[in-house]
Order: C-alpha cells, then sequence, then structure tokens
C-alpha cells in the first residue's frame, strides 16, 4: 500500500510538472506581430512570458536579434515578466532600408523603440540594451524622453562612437563593410567571436553565426557613422539607470565607457562582470538574469 501511494503521488507530480513546462513553452514563443516606424520601417516585435507581468523590452547588438536574447526568454527565473523583443533596423526580420541616412540618423532608431512600445501598449518598460542597443536607448531618452519607462539597463553598452571608448578592430569592420562575400562573411564571425570571453557552444554560435549573416551589408557599411546624443538622452536620464559590462570585453572598452557615462550622469550605477566578455547576459545568465530581476522590481516600485 506504502508503495502504491508513493507511485500515484510520483505521478500527481510529474503530470504537474509537465504541465508547468507546458505553460512556460507557450509563453515561450507567444506572440509575433509588426508595427511600422515613422520612416516606414517595418519591424518584427515578438513576445515571451507573463502578458500581465512588469514589461521589458530588450534591444539587441549590432548583427544579432532576438535569439541574442535566448538565455533570457527562456529563463523559468523571468518568466513572470513580460518579455517583449523586436529586431532592430536592417537586422533579423525586420525592414532593412537600403539608404545610409536609414542607419546614420540616430534619430530613426529611437523612433523605431518608441514604435515598439506603442505597438506593444507596454507600460512603464524596463528598458535592457546591448552594445548599440544601449546607444539606441540613448538616442530615444533624448528624443522621447524617460517618462513612459520604469528604467534601463545597459549591457556592454555604447556610450559614444569614440576611439577611447571603442576598442580598435580596423580589419574586422573593414571585412564587415566588404563587397566580397567570403570576406564579409569571415568578418561576421570574427566579429561574434570578439563578443564573447567565454565561446558558447558551438549550436549557439552556429546559429548566432547565421543570424548575423541576415544583417543588412548596407546597414554595416554605415552604421559607424550613427549619431548618438549622449548628453541629451544619457545625460539626462533620471530614472534608475545601470551599466553592467565584462572586464574581459574586447569590443567596447569598460572602464573608459564607464567613467564617460559617470561624466554625463553622475546618478546612474555600475557593474562589472570580472569574467564575462562582451555579452555577460550570455556568458553570466543565471547571475545576469537575477541582476535583471531585481532591477526590474525595484524599478516597479518606484
Amino acid at each position: 500500500m506504502p508503495g502504491r501511494l508513493f507511485f500515484r503521488c510520483l505521478r500527481h507530480l510529474l503530470v504537474a510538472v509537465a504541465l508547468l513546462s507546458t505553460n512556460a513553452l507557450a509563453f515561450a514563443d507567444s506572440r509575433q506581430y509588426t508595427a511600422v516606424a515613422p520612416d516606414g520601417v517595418t519591424l518584427a516585435i515578438q513576445e515571451a512570458g507573463d502578458p500581465a507581468g512588469p514589461a521589458i523590452v530588450f534591444i539587441h547588438g549590432l548583427l544579432g536579434s532576438r535569439l541574442s536574447w535566448e538565455a533570457q526568454l527562456s529563463s523559468p527565473l523571468l518568466q513572470r515578466y513580460r518579455l517583449i523583443t523586436y529586431d532592430l533596423r536592417g537586422h533579423g526580420q525586420s525592414g532593412k532600408p537600403t539608404a545610409p541616412l536609414a542607419y546614420t540618423d540616430g534619430r530613426r532608431w529611437a523612433d523605431d523603440l518608441a514604435t515598439v512600445i506603442a505597438a506593444s501598449g507596454a507600460r512603464r518598460p524596463v528598458l535592457v540594451g546591448w552594445s548599440l542597443g544601449a546607444a539606441v536607448i540613448t538616442n530615444y531618452l533624448a528624443a522621447h524622453g524617460d517618462a513612459d519607462i520604469a528604467g534601463a539597463v545597459y549591457v556592454g553598452g555604447v556610450i559614444e562612437l569614440q576611439v577611447s571608448q571603442i576598442a580598435s578592430h580596423p580589419a574586422v569592420y573593414r571585412g564587415m563593410a566588404s563587397a566580397d562575400l567570403k570576406t564579409h562573411l569571415d568578418a561576421e564571425r570574427a566579429f561574434l567571436a570578439l563578443c564573447f570571453a567565454t565561446q558558447p557552444d558551438a549550436a549557439t554560435f552556429e546559429r548566432l553565426l547565421a543570424n548575423a549573416a541576415l544583417a543588412s551589408s548596407e546597414m554595416q557599411a554605415a552604421v559607424p557613422a550613427m549619431t548618438i546624443a549622449a548628453r541629451e538622452g544619457l545625460g539626462a536620464m533620471h530614472k534608475p539607470l545601470w551599466l553592467i559590462y565584462g572586464a574581459r570585453d574586447a569590443l567596447v572598452r569598460a572602464v573608459p565607457s564607464m567613467e564617460r557615462a559617470r561624466q554625463l550622469n553622475p546618478r546612474l550605477r555600475t557593474t562589472l562582470y570580472a569574467t564575462a566578455g562582451h555579452a555577460p547576459f550570455v556568458e553570466e545568465a543565471e547571475r545576469f538574469n537575477r541582476d535583471l530581476a531585481a532591477f526590474v522590481d525595484a524599478a516597479a516600485r518606484r
């Protein structure tokens, strides 16, 4: 009798776990839709997590897409939040205009983010921007202010496109702008490898590399000239602002970037992940997810 009772309880437990897993998977890819930016570019938007939870909008970096955030979208800890991702212009499944001005004008990237927030109906989201995505947030703050958001997290964030803040890899960036397909693709592989001090598993790297190949060549050639309204945006931010960098970042110089950001906004907070490179949210995903959850909860209470 005790044995039958044990197995009956075990069966019920397994059923409950299966139901929880099904619910988590249902959240994991719950909605995909599009919105159109003011200049006509179509933006691919995706949502996961709890539709009723506090909203987080993730903005990926150069050559990325929503796939950059898989460690967050699949995190059990973060499933209680509304997780909103979108593909930047020139990336993933979003529109890829050919005119250089579509990428050099920082206001257009800012308006894209405003379009995503409006289309999703997200109320006071926390913005999380990786690398170039942080510059998008800065331009959003300069153009639209911080009234409609709860806070922002910059991860390996580009503060300004200055040689003092951006590590020098001229051959890589020159190759990414090359019209020769082999040179172009090899440079994208080299750039992606530089994103990690600890390389991801082979399947993840190959997926991200295929994703990088979707990025517009016109965008890659033009984006180094993107305008960033650092003083007007980051400098005027009054909501909670947290900058996270990897101490082993090979693309963005962490210490000079943090120092410049503090000059612009002494109110911000900074953290250095000692073992991570340019992608702490991938390389130290569990720690990052815990930190992000705590930040979002604190911002929501303000």
